[in-house]
């Protein structure tokens, strides 16, 4: 028998859980996810982010191909395999991005997703600390608290911001984030706050959940998508819609699943014998990503995660004040210190955010160096470079061919010229003097435009933000209309990352939240 249900909805991620909350309020859901449970101990845990990236337990471990902008280097390409998928793994900042981005969005014909749109949206689902203002809501499934350490190395380097001409700000969230500040973070009480706890295990009981289930393709009758065929426990099964179905894997998983159902690029579902349903060039294309260069620093004089966690002794008391009091380095997130910036005068918004942290290692999964150092990730929060991807095999469980094109635009190769220029400058300002800090990423011998691009290329590496490849618009190219239905067939839309025109200012988490909110309710209102 197969089993029915008015809503089918794949990937219990970010977007999946919203949406499975929201929807079971309406009708029958069905949630398919392919990873497990999120009973990893880690996984609640905030400093465990170091021990679930790269895990085959809550990680896809996808790669990239090697990047000519990254100087033929391949990059780890972590994409949360879990409920509450990347929500569960990710560095917990709660950002919501810049007023102009939706205005932009607004502007490419995308009615109904201006600043003014979606921001009932983030406060409907948001329970702030603060509480409830115009800005903010209380009482919603998505918590908001501020961290619980400080270290007097970041409060220098803020200092150091404001003497560099960064003003200093206490919330990122009015729709101009320009500053320098602290994050505040999706925790409760020293714990991470993942989508499968604030909206998922609420509405269990109306929610029928699927997980180690691998969707393999979209059924469609016709035109019109009718369900979804899936792999669980090295059975096939079967789930009916009898409304809609809606893809939420993600900004790789929803245009790998499309296409392996026959809806993209003709050519490439010809190339692995996949009958095109729909041809739509766009699925798969588009993808955005913020790249962070991971400038970094030797420092004396100081207290770093460095060296505090290098002696059993130092990683004891850690243990302790976190099981004592949920405080210290085990709650915190990746980045505690945040700035947004412009890269030049010519920009209207901060395009640059920083992400601080009192530690450095070569990349998160690595060990921490055996010096005290610093770590003040940079990245462009616009960049132009445009890149896809791909089904490289029609096995569903083959990883898709993922290329970023990483600074492929003479624009985006001088911003990250000047981005770490401005870095040098904030850091050789007299407030972080008595730290003597000394470069030794990218070193300071990369000075000009050409050698700056170049060792841009050696330290960056994605801050795990792709989005954009399922994309909305008004466009022909675009794949879906402003509604998120997937153009040219029934019965099917794409809700997560991937849906995303242009990529926001800032971390991409909540914003989703956001647009499956917004989402939910486009669905239950037809």
């Amino acid at each position: 028998m197969v089993a029915e249900a008015d809503f089918v909805v794949v990937g219990g991620g970010t977007a999946g859980c919203v949406l499975a909350n929201r929807l079971s309020e309406a009708g029958q859901v069905v949630l398919l996810e392919a990873g497990g449970r999120d009973n990893y101990h880690w996984v609640h845990i905030p400093v465990g982010y170091l021990y679930c990236i790269g895990n085959p337990r809550t990680d896809w471990g996808f790669r990239t191909v090697e990047e000519k902008g990254l100087n033929g280097r391949s990059l780890l390409y972590p994409r949360g395999k879990i409920l509450g998928g990347c929500s569960s793994i990710n560095g917990m900042i709660y950002m919501r991005g810049q007023a102009a981005d939706y205005d932009h969005w607004r502007q490419l014909g995308l009615t109904g997703w201006g600043w003014s749109d979606v921001l009932p949206y983030f406060r409907k689902s948001e329970d702030y600390v603060d509480g409830a203002s115009e800005l903010h809501g209380a009482g919603g499934e998505w918590r908001v608290e501020n961290q619980r350490l400080r270290w007097e190395i970041l409060d220098d380097f803020m200092a150091a911001a404001v003497q560099a001409g960064i003003p200093a700000v206490d919330d990122f969230n009015t729709g101009d984030n320009e500053g320098v500040g602290y994050f505040r973070v999706n925790q409760r009480n020293g714990w991470r706050w993942n989508t499968a706890k604030a909206f998922l295990k609420p509405a269990k009981d109306r929610i029928r959940v699927e997980t180690l289930a691998q969707a393999e393709t979209v059924i469609f009758d016709g035109r019109r998508a009718v369900g979804v065929r899936y792999r669980q426990s090295n059975e096939v099964k079967e789930v009916r819609a009898r409304r809609e179905v809606i893809l939420a894997a993600g900004a790789i998983g929803s245009p790998q699943l499309l296409q392996l159902s026959g809806i993209g690029p003709g050519d490439l579902l010809r190339k692995y014998g996949i009958d095109v349903i729909h041809e739509v060039p766009g699925v798969g294309e588009d993808l955005q990503d913020h790249l962070q260069l991971r400038c970094s620093y030797k420092v004396s004089n100081a207290v770093t995660l460095n060296m505090m966690s290098a002696s059993l002794l130092g990683k004891a008391k850690i243990a302790a004040e976190y099981a004592l009091f949920r405080s210290g380095p085990m709650s915190m997130s990746p980045s505690q210190l945040g700035a947004f910036a412009r890269s030049s005068p010519d920009v209207a918004t901060a395009d640059l955010e920083y992400h601080v942290q009192p530690l450095s290692l070569d990349a998160f999964g690595e060990p921490l160096h055996a010096f005290d150092a610093i770590t003040a990730s940079v990245c462009h929060l616009r960049p132009e470079s445009r890149g896809h991807v791909r089904i490289a095999s029609p096995d569903p469980t083959a990883h898709p061919e993922i290329r970023p094109n990483y600074l492929s635009t003479e624009r985006d190769r001088k911003v990250a010229a000047d981005a770490i220029r401005m870095t040098r400058k904030i850091v050789a300002q007299d407030a972080f003097a008595k730290y003597q800090p000394l470069e030794f990423k990218p070193g300071s011998g990369f000075q000009s435009d050409e050698e700056l691009a170049r060792a841009s290329g050696d330290i960056g590496t994605t801050i795990f933000h792709p989005v954009g490849t399922v994309r909305m618009g008004t466009d022909a190219e675009a794949p879906l209309d402003g509604a998120l239905r997937v153009r040219g067939v029934e019965g099917l839309r794409v809700v997560d990352a991937s849906v995303m025109p242009t990529i926001t200012s800032g971390n991409t988490n909540s914003p989703v939240i956001m647009i499956a909110e917004k989402a939910a309710d486009m669905i239950r209102t037809g």
